[in-house]
């Protein structure tokens, strides 16, 4: 079967915000279909690869199956937390809305 090329914001919403200097990205699935593109797309490598540059991580990713969401941990990307970062961003509020501008193979 030949793969195509979405966005994930074709497959999911995001919730983010900061836990001192880690953020939290929850990818909420729009339906089951989607979820399970998550799960198989959704990996540390990937998330990695998206955020080359802004961490070296680590990263983790948590399924949470009663809502269809993966929760994804991502660490040192904050410069130190919300109260010390220079990160025009520093609470990570937007990275979830960034992320939804990725591209996933499905």
């Amino acid at each position: 079967m030949k793969s195509k090329r979405v966005y994930l914001r074709d497959l999911a919403h995001a919730r983010s915000g900061d836990k001192g200097d880690l953020v939290n990205i929850a990818l909420i699935a729009h339906d089951e279909e989607a979820f399970e593109i998550l799960k198989q797309g959704i990996t540390t490598e990937i998330l990695k690869s998206w955020f080359e540059g802004w961490t070296e991580g680590p990263f983790e990713i948590y399924s949470i199956e009663s809502i269809h969401s993966l929760n994804c941990i991502i660490h040192n990307v904050l410069q130190g937390g919300g109260t010390t970062s220079r990160r025009l961003d520093a609470q990570g509020k937007a990275l979830g809305q960034a992320l939804l501008q990725a591209w996933i193979e499905v």
